[in-house]
């Protein structure tokens, strides 16, 4: 299992937009990826779940992979909110 740690910096958190970018980035990958905000988890695939977070600016998630592809998923979803988020 993989894990990569981010702080949100977007004013908005994690909205509309970044949410759709970020659950179609995570649907390229065949391996369970999910995101973490405190005590709660959700499928990073499923957009209604990622939104359900609420994750706002300041505040960090938690992304973690495991199965195949595990690696090149924790890569191209952390690059994705290093640029988007």
């Amino acid at each position: 299992m993989k894990e990569y740690r981010y702080t949100v910096r977007d004013e908005l958190g994690m909205h509309a937009r970044p949410a759709a970018g970020f659950v179609k980035t995570a649907r390229k990958f065949p391996c369970k990826i999910t995101v973490a905000k405190h005590d709660k988890e959700a499928d990073a695939k499923q957009i209604f779940a990622v939104m359900e977070l609420e994750l706002c600016r300041g505040e960090e998630m938690i992304l973690r992979a495991e199965g195949s592809q595990e690696e090149e998923a924790i890569a191209a979803l952390g690059g994705f909110l290093e640029k988007n988020l």
